[in-house]
Order: C-alpha cells, then structure tokens, then sequence
C-alpha cells in the first residue's frame, strides 16, 4: 500500500527531531524534449540537525533512488527505501544526507510538469508542489515547519530560459555538450519545501524593475520579470501586467511596513496549471488562461488583477510566516483572499472589487459552508491527503469573509498595525492560530477569544432574518413607520448539531424609491451589533417603512440574508431600480441563496436574471448570475417545467446578444450565454451555425477562438457537427485550448460509443493530461437526459481503484467529474429516496474504510445531488400549490 500520505502526528513527530538548514538540489532536464524520457536525474544534499542517535526519513515519490549517502556513508537502498520514505538511522547532531534519484516529469500538474506545445511543438516545463509534491521533484522533508535555505542548480538546452526562487548567480555552458547549460541560482532565504520553485523552456521573457526608496535613505531595488509560452507572446499584455506588479509592491509595502524580503519577483505564466496561481517566493506561477488569446471582459482583467494581488500578499503572509502544519492554512489563504481584494479596491482603478468578492467569492463560501462535510475556518487536518482537500470556499472565501468582520470589528488600522507585529515577531518561521491572536490582540487592546472561538473554530453559516410583526408596523402622520423591528439570527454547527450565534458587526440600510418612477436608494442606514438568536434594533424605532429593508447592508459580515416579505417583493419588481451596486449584488444573493435553498422556486431566480440583467451594470454581477440561472435550469427547476423555461432563457440570451452595445462587454456574455444555454436547447443552433460559416453576423461580435470552440460544443451535443468538421476546426487553431476545446466537443458528441471511448480515456487511461481530462470530461457530462445512467454502477465501481492509481489531482477530478449528478427528481418522490442518493448511501455504508478524502468528495457531491432533487420538489410543489409561475 502505498506510504504517501504523511499524518500530522508524523510531521509533528519529525520536527521534534529534525532542524533543516539547508538544501543544494541539482536537476537535469536536459533530456525533456525526448518524448521517450520519462523521467530525469535529480540530486539533493540537506544538511541538517537532528537529536543524535535519532532516525527519521525523507520524502521522494519518483521513478528510482540510486544512491544514499548519510555522513558519508552509502547506505544499502533495499534497506532504507520504502515506496515514498528514505530512512535515515543513527543521527548525529550535525548531519548531511545525499540522495540521486530519477525523478518523473509529470501530465497531472504536480511536481515538474511537461507540456509540448501543439502551437509549435516546443517543450515546457514548470513546477507545482503546494501541499506536498516537492517530493516529486527532490527528496526532501517535506513539511512546512522544516523551513530551509534552497541553492538550485538546472542542466537544460542552452537556448532555454530558466529560473528559480533565487537569483540566477551563473550559466555555463558545458564544454563537453555545447547544447546543454547549467544555471546556478543563488542561495534563498529560509522558505517551506512547497513553495520552491523550478521553470525551464523557451519562455518569453520580458523584464522591468521596481525599486523603494525608504526614509532612513536605503533603496530597495526588485527585478522584475514575466514569463509566458513563445505561442503566446503576441497576446501577451506585459506592459499592464508590470503596471500592476508595480502598484501591487507600492500598496504593499505602504501597508505593511516591512520590506519585500525575497530579492527578485518573477511571474510566469504556465500551462496546464491546476489553480489560478502559486505563491512561489520570487518566482510566482499563473494559469497561462490569464493571457487572453480570445476577447474577455473588463470584469475577467479584474479578477486577474485580483488573483496577482492575493498572489503579492502571499510573499508576506505565507511565504515570508507560514502555517507549522496544514490545520492553520487559512493563516496565509484567508488573509491574501482578503488582501488581494483590498489591494485592487486601494491600488487600481477598479471600484468594484468588493462588490464582486460579495458576489461571487462569497458564494463559493456559502456553498462549501453547507456542505456535510464542512469544517471550521481554523480546520482539523490529520494527513496530507485532507490538507489537499481543504484548499476549498471556506480555507479561502469565508476566512476572507470573517477577517472583513474582524477588520469592522477591531478597526483597520489596529488590524494592520497587528499583521505588521505578526510580520517582525515571526518572520522566516512558523506560525498557528494564537500567534495571530496574539499580534492582533495587542494592537487593538481586545480580547479576541471569544471572538476567535465562535468565528474561527464552528462551521456553518449564520442565516439572518428581520422579524417585523404586524403590531411592529404603525401608521402615524399618514406614513407607516417601523417600531419593535429584530434580527433572528439561525446557525446550526452542521459538525457538532450545536446552536453557534456568532457575534455580527453589520449595518441595516433603508432603501426607498425617489419618486414614483425613480431609482431605488439608499434613504438612511443603522449599525448593529447582533449578538444571540434575536438582537432587538430601536434604533429603526419610528423611522419610515422603507420598501426595502437589506441586512448585512456594505456586506460587513458572513452570513445569508433572508429577505422580509415587503423586501422581498421590491426585489422582486424593482431589482433593477437599484442604484448601489454593492446593495444590487446582495438583493441578488439572497434571491440565489432562497432558490438554491428551496425556500422559493428556483424558476423566479431564472425569471429575476431574465427580466433584470439585461441592465446589470456591474459585469462581474452580470457573468454570476447568468452562471447562476444556466445551473438552476440544469439542476434546480423540475423536469417537466424545464424545457419551456430553458427556450424562454436563451429567446432572452439570443435577445440580448442582437440589442446588446455593440462590442460591449454585455454582447460578450450574451454570446458566452447563448452558446452555454445552446447544448440543451436547439432553438439557436442555425444562428451559431451561421456565426461559425460567416453566412450570420451580429454587428460588433467577434467571433474569436474561444467562442467557436463554445458554438461547436454546442453544435456537436446535438450531434450536428462532425469529427471531419471538427478536426478542421482544430487545424485552423493548432493551440492548447483548441486542443481542449476540441476535446470537448467530441466528447460531447450523444451517441453511446463516443460516451464510451471518453468515458474509457478518463478511467482507464493515464495518457490525457490534466487539461485534457478536465476537457473529456466536460464533454462526456453533456448530454441529454438517460444518455449516461449506464454509467451510474460504474462509477461507483472505479472509485477505489481510481483513487489507489491516480495521483490525488487526477483522482479528484474524475471523482468530482463522473459523479452522476443530472439527475431528475419524479413527481410526488422523496429526494432522499432518489436511486442515485441512496447507491450513494450505499457505497459510503459499505466502505468505511475508504480513503478519508475520497469519501469526502463523494459525500459532497452527494449534497449537491440531494440540494438540487429538493429544489426540484420545491420548485414542483410550488407550481401547484402557491406560485403561478409564467
């Protein structure tokens, strides 16, 4: 049985015994562009402390160990290897340990990735570790407190670009293979295993500089430097991409205080890439998707700027203090979700960033934080196989979401001048949960215990209500005037089945028509402190009714917002009178939240979107809640109400794309709209035909790359377009995403035997790559209703197996990808009762002993199922019993 996945009390055990002090890790991949090389040397030499007489281990997953050398000893590799451990007895104080090895290059994403680009057939390499694929790479102890300084040193083609954490100290071309070059880099500062860093390849590279002159005279000088595939140099926007580096080191460093510690700071952008970044210190890695070769949005440049924030933060918080052990990952997760937004609402000329992380970042939260398997912000990690699991909505979205509250609750300046603490008392170390405390504590002079206990350590979401009963409402001067108005506060800890009210610092905001034909605003706005089940407000006492009441007013706090029945149906006729696009985006939450609750019809949420986004301002909004009704209409509206409102949703969607400005950002979505809607409804399938062959056109729309691959998609689900039309589709655009997309409409193809052979190439074949698989699979998922209930039992068949032989990455996305999740709900049945829920039901009964976090994915997904069955029997309820839904 493979010995992978390190437990915390092994690490723990470990750092009781072991101090590392540094690393020479040597590579070759010279070899990397011979398709027939699978993997490629690799040397380490640790020096290190250890309490002598000790043993302990290394790490290394890879093709073979050739030798191991402790103190000079060449220890027999029979003996001290076993699977992914190297064991290293009889310690001295003082040890050095060399191991060579052939380690793997990678399809998956972890560890060194390989990717040919099908563009022009050159060969990339990059790599990617965070929780614990150093170990692919090097051996090493791999474990966040064993923080270490790093010297790299690369073998690769002369004619390649490489780089590393450090910076590059030589390059030398080797006399006896002129072609090959070594690159030395320069000794790092003290950093974790996992954020260390290796790229090679004929990148293009573009350079610039930032420096800082501080008061007491000393400048600080950082290279700058960005990285992207050759293919896509002409797309690629560097100039933009600098400017916000530049005014990202600014804010920073004027929040801060402390000086950016890690000398240069490159950014390459990589493909294939399994996240949107990696904190690497100096050598920052990005999904080359942020280098648009299609047109995108002004909303999708900000959320770049966005992730380029989160990534900066992560140098200090993160990087510069990391988390001991995975449990306190939000330590540098949170924060950076939270200071990356601040840094684009502070530092860029974008003015929406807070409303767009309520929007849509928030909901990431609130959908994880519903979950069964939800956990407390400040989690319980036993082992790295959880650790990996828990890079999820609420490590990231909700720890953000809190330390907004704790920012309104503490102050903002005694929440930085508490993070500049934390920064100087522990920097190049390790850190947990009351280290923070601790800093936070002294500069804003409370006690955050409490706070701590009931914010940061229960899981669930608070869900907040205003009571306003009948005699709380009273006519007075001809006007009805509020009086006797509380707040109810619900919030089960799922975990623990416990009640755990949460302290709420929020404003309540009034809003009311200016005038009869006239913009909803706000009129007058309270802060309240919400304090147990039900928090009393007098100061709304005699002040006007308003039509809208909106809790959480500048979304403040995390919680979901149920709105009151005369605030509800203002929302619901007046949605698009709003003139604040921060209370816009919250009245759009609340209306998503009560459809995917099953406290409304999902059908009224995809009827808000139809009659009011045609006029949403806001394209972060806009993009969300066209997502939004797509998935309603898929999962959430019954069966037999579906069809007729999927036509309505795309006559809306194909509407909008013609009255649209032209070339707007709103005819973008539109378009992106139409053809997502087009795979299950064929009322505009000769439109996108036409817009494919130039026979249509809709004036000002582009229709790029990106696009095309979407229409054919949709063409190919409803079996209209060919492999013959399709591979000349892929001719034409000979590039990773038309490879992908290519991929996609295949598979999308309704016919059992193309099901099969992609069904085939995900479970039962390693030679797709991480992108292509995710491609297969999302083709294979579309299609029509019954199409893929062959593959129910099968499904459930391959988990283990699946699980046992792929790599976590890999594993996890046929897990998530195959689960049988289109299902329809029968009228009158029990969604519990649901064939699909209970062979889940079954498969989780009769495998106790299932890997934990493959259980945890299948028990998820299963809560998605279950959510959407029981909006369907709302949704079908409600249609013939209280809602005349047309």
């Amino acid at each position: 049985m493979p010995n992978h996945n390190l437990s915390r009390d092994e690490a723990a055990a470990r750092s009781t015994l072991v101090s590392t002090h540094s690393y020479e890790v040597s590579l070759d991949v010279r070899g990397a562009t011979d398709p027939d090389t699978t993997g490629y040397p690799s040397r380490s030499v640790i020096n290190f402390s250890a309490t002598p007489g000790s043993s302990t281990f290394l790490d290394f997953i890879g093709e073979s160990v050739h030798s191991v050398f402790l103190n000079g000893k060449d220890l027999p590799i029979a003996d001290v290897v076993d699977g992914s451990r190297i064991r290293l007895d009889n310690l001295q104080a003082e040890n050095q340990v060399t191991v060579t090895a052939i380690a793997r290059y990678s399809n998956s994403g972890e560890g060194m990735h390989r990717f040919v680009d099908p563009a022009d057939g050159k060969v990339y390499l990059y790599t990617q570790y965070e929780p614990s694929d150093a170990r692919r790479v090097f051996a090493n102890f791999e474990q966040p407190d064993l923080k270490a300084e790093f010297t790299f040193h690369v073998m690769a083609p002369s004619e390649w670009h490489v780089a590393s954490n450090g910076a590059e100290a030589d390059r030398v071309q080797l006399t006896s293979d002129p072609a090959t070059s070594r690159w030395d880099f320069a000794p790092t500062k003290r950093m974790s295993t996992y954020i260390t860093s290796v790229l090679a390849g004929p990148y293009f590279k573009a350079e610039d500089h930032w420096s800082k002159r501080f008061d007491d005279g000393r400048v600080l000088e950082v290279p700058l430097a960005l990285y992207c595939r050759a293919s896509l140099k002409e797309s690629f926007d560097g100039d933009k991409l600098f400017g916000l580096t530049k005014a990202g080191l600014d804010f920073f460093h004027g929040l801060f205080d402390y000086p950016y510690p890690w000398g240069k700071y490159d950014q390459a952008f990589v493909p294939e890439y399994n996240l949107g970044a990696m904190e690497n210190p100096g050598l920052v890695t990005f999904t080359d998707k942020y280098i648009y070769t299609s047109r995108a949005t002004d909303s999708q440049y900000q959320g770049r700027a966005n992730t380029l924030m989160h990534e900066m933060a992560h140098m200090w918080f993160g990087d510069l203090v990391t988390m001991a052990w995975w449990d306190d990952l939000w330590l540098k997760e949170s924060l950076a979700d939270f200071m990356g937004t601040l840094a684009v609402d502070q530092a860029t000329h974008w003015d929406t960033a807070w409303v767009n992380f309520a929007d849509k970042r928030k909901a990431w939260a609130y959908v994880q934080d519903q979950l069964p398997t939800t956990h407390p912000i400040v989690a319980d990690i036993p082992d790295l196989e959880a650790a990996k699991q828990n890079f999820d909505g609420i490590t990231y979205a909700k720890g953000a979401s809190v330390l907004k509250q704790l920012v309104a609750y503490v102050g903002f300046e005694a929440f930085i001048q508490g993070a500049r603490r934390y920064f100087r008392d522990h920097e190049f170390g390790n850190t947990s949960l009351q280290d923070l405390l601790t800093a936070l504590e002294s500069s804003s002079g409370r006690d955050l215990t409490g706070w701590s206990a009931r914010w940061l350590q229960t899981s669930g979401i608070s869900t907040l209500s205003a009571d306003i009963n009948d005699d709380g409402v009273r006519p007075e001067s001809g006007s009805n005037r509020l009086a006797g108005v509380s707040i109810r506060q619900d919030a089960l800890d799922p975990a623990t089945g416990k009640t755990e009210n949460r302290p709420h610092l929020l404003k309540v905001g009034l809003y009311d028509f200016d005038g009869e034909d006239g913009p909803l605003v706000r009129t007058d706005s309270v802060t309240v402190e919400v304090n147990g089940a039900l928090t009393g407000v007098p100061e709304l006492d005699g002040k006007p009714r308003p039509a809208l009441l909106l809790l959480n007013d500048e979304d403040l706090s995390y919680a979901k917002v149920r709105l009151d029945p005369l605030s509800e149906a203002t929302v619901r006729t007046s949605l698009d009178r709003i003139t604040d696009p921060m209370a816009r985006a919250l009245c759009w939450t609340a209306l998503w939240d009560a459809a995917r609750d099953g406290v409304s019809p999902a059908e009224l949420y995809v009827r808000a979107v139809q009659q009011f986004a045609p006029t949403e301002t806001g394209m972060g909004v806009l993009l969300n809640i066209q997502s939004n009704a797509m998935a309603a209409l898929k999962h959430y509206v019954p069966a037999e109400s579906r069809g007729d409102m999927r036509t309505r949703f795309l006559d809306t969607a194909v509407t909008q794309l013609h009255t649209a400005a032209s070339s707007s950002d709103q005819q973008l979505a539109w378009a992106r709209a139409t053809a997502e809607m087009s795979r299950y409804e064929d009322s505009a399938l000769t439109l996108l035909r036409g817009l494919l062959d130039g026979t249509q056109a809709v004036p000002g729309l582009t229709v790029d790359a990106e696009l095309r691959w979407a229409f054919w998609h949709a063409l190919a689900a409803h079996g209209i377009a060919d492999k013959t039309e399709l591979d000349a589709e892929l001719a034409a655009d000979k590039t990773a995403s038309g490879r992908a997309g290519h991929a996609t409409a295949l598979a999308a193809w309704p016919d059992p035997e193309i099901k099969a052979a992609a069904w085939n190439s995900v479970v039962n074949s390693s030679e797709l790559s991480n992108e292509l698989l995710s491609a297969t699979i999302t083709g294979f998922n579309t299609a029509p209703a019954g199409l893929l209930n062959a593959y129910i039992e099968p499904y459930f068949e391959c988990l283990e197996r699946v699980w046992s032989e792929r790599s976590i990455e890999i594993a996890g996305r046929i897990v998530r990808g195959l689960y049988p999740s289109q299902q329809d709900l029968e009228a009158d049945a029990v969604p519990a009762e649901h064939p699909v829920v209970r062979r889940t039901t079954d498969w989780l009964e009769t495998h106790p002993k299932a890997p934990r976090a493959l259980r945890r994915i299948v028990i998820e997904q299963q809560s998605h199922l279950l959510r959407a069955l029981t909006a369907q029997a709302a949704g079908a309820a409600a249609v013939s019993q209280r809602y005349r839904i047309r």
